[in-house]
């Protein structure tokens, strides 16, 4: 007997406490920061086929500052390909993105230099605390009458020393 009302004391608190602990959660301030470094996967080319034919693919970097208020600053964005070797620094200078602003970086379609392990690397800062930007690549390309397209996503990494 008192097992099972421990049992229902319990299944009480579950059903009163969780979606009050999931709301908490939902209504959390997204954090801010004042730098980072990203590292996003492109795609130069992809196989396809059984024997693995290349399908070459446009790589477009798109950096979007989403913060409404406070710019950030574009202080590198590198090229790397499969084996991590770098292919080209595709930033002469650092580069100031307004409130809501957005850049973007091209690879064409015939620079199979990448390979279909290629890489950015993004650096960035800001004066100010601000809403994470959004980093990713899109891929596009067509082979005969079959068109691809697809997109990935940035992460931020810490590079160790």
């Amino acid at each position: 007997m008192r097992i099972m009302r421990r049992a229902f004391i319990i299944s009480v608190i579950l059903i009163v406490f969780t979606p009050l602990l999931s709301f908490a959660d939902s209504q959390a301030t997204p954090p801010l920061f004042k730098g980072q470094k990203v590292y996003v996967p492109a795609y130069s080319h992809i196989y396809a086929g059984n024997r693995e034919m290349q399908i070459l693919l446009t790589v477009t970097l798109s950096i979007r500052n989403t913060d409404p208020k406070y710019p950030m600053t574009i202080t590198a964005v590198d090229y790397y390909g499969t084996k991590g070797e770098p292919l080209s620094k595709l930033l002469n200078k650092p580069i100031i993105l307004g409130p809501l602003e957005s850049t973007h970086y091209i690879i064409p379609r015939d620079d199979k230099s990448g390979g279909s392990g290629a890489n950015f690397l993004v650096e960035w800062s800001s004066e100010k605390p601000i809403n994470q930007p959004i980093v990713e690549s899109v891929m596009i390309g067509a082979e005969g009458q079959q068109g691809i397209s697809f997109t990935s996503r940035g992460q931020a990494i810490t590079i160790s020393d």
